[in-house]
């Protein structure tokens, strides 16, 4: 019987703290969004049971305040070796000029995701949200038994409604404007790019669950208008980009205050799936081309990233329509000048 799970209603937290997976999340990040008064989540893709492990017991002794951590659920698509053979071909001048050997196989892998359940089954966090797509209903249920809340993340009213029928106890309406992968339940949907309030209107009215409003925050007057929408908080990504305990690169801080960046798009180019961020000359070369294969994509281009992590054209500068408001302040000073 569950008695002490965590929700998110108007009671709550006003701002959550994004998960963002592939090092930008830190103990420290999500412990500091919590200590002021909102709600930090803990980007648990991409690594081991036993990195995710240790991170949940860090940021558990660096806060008494709940926090929350997501997933990413693998889906195994077929995949067409010619298109990822094509790619990796096209890759293959850029990976050569930075001293990268392109691997000549990316086999699909699952990112561990039974064993991550164990991890928070076990250390339970007070909220588990899903990204691209949900869990078996088995992995919702063992989640509640031990009091654990969960949420999913979606892009559509449709993908709301299968969610609120799998009995998750809140939602992330995932707008259009967005920073990082965008949350579409399939890997090659096309984005349904409804905007962060009308799908927060439309998701409160479909479900009745709390919702979160996550896209396009910039500054307090969008936290209100989310708010206003019917969402029970407003979710901030971007914002925590540049503040000191991210664990963003360096080239990927600066780039968000570099007047040669001027828009963000999304793209298949770096990951196989669509997501958002600064538009740079790896985009623009390579969005056409890039297959819908996760995570083969990201594997992929994995060793070019990180050969070139001070190139702001080649490495991914994820980042929503806001960024220009990102700052490089503390993040409980952001947390705190957003609330209400």
């Amino acid at each position: 019987m569950r008695t002490t799970v965590h929700t998110f209603d108007d009671s709550g937290p006003t701002i959550i703290g994004a998960p963002m997976a592939g090092g930008v999340s830190t103990p420290a990040l999500t412990a500091a969004v919590s200590d002021a008064g909102g709600f930090g989540f803990y980007g648990g893709a991409y690594l081991s049971s036993g990195a995710l492990t240790a991170a949940v017991r860090e940021i558990a002794s660096l806060t008494s305040r709940p926090f929350g951590v997501n997933l990413f659920v693998p889906e195994r698509v077929d995949v067409d070796p010619d298109e990822l053979a094509a790619y990796r071909d096209r890759l293959a001048p850029l990976a050569e000029r930075v001293g990268v050997v392109l691997p000549e196989s990316v086999p699909f892998t699952d990112d561990s995701f039974d064993a991550k359940v164990d991890v928070l089954v076990r250390e339970r966090p007070a909220v588990v949200s899903f990204t691209f797509g949900l869990p078996d209903h088995s992995v919702v249920d063992r989640l509640h038994e031990v009091d654990v809340a969960v949420s999913a993340t979606v892009t559509s009213v449709a993908e709301a409604r299968v969610a609120a029928e799998l009995g998750v106890d809140s939602l992330c309406a995932q707008g259009f404007s967005a920073g990082g992968h965008r949350a579409t339940f399939a890997i090659a949907d096309a984005d349904p790019q409804v905007e962060t309030l009308d799908l927060v209107r439309a998701v409160v009215a479909e479900t009745g669950l709390p919702t979160v409003g996550a896209g396009g925050v910039a500054g307090p007057a969008d936290v209100r208008a989310i708010l206003d929408a019917g969402a029970a908080a407003a979710q901030i990504g971007t914002l925590l980009l540049r503040t000191p305990e991210a664990g963003t690169r360096q080239a990927h801080r600066d780039a968000l205050a570099d007047p040669r960046f001027t828009t963000t798009v999304t793209t298949r180019a770096y990951s196989g799936r669509l997501a958002r961020g600064l538009e740079n000359d790896f985009i623009r070369a390579n969005t056409a081309a890039a297959p819908s294969a996760y995570p083969q994509v990201n594997t992929l281009t994995g060793g070019i990233r990180k050969a070139a992590a001070d190139d702001p054209h080649v490495i991914n500068l994820w980042a929503g329509s806001g960024f220009r408001s990102a700052r490089a302040i503390a993040a409980g000073d952001v947390v705190r000048e957003l609330s209400r």
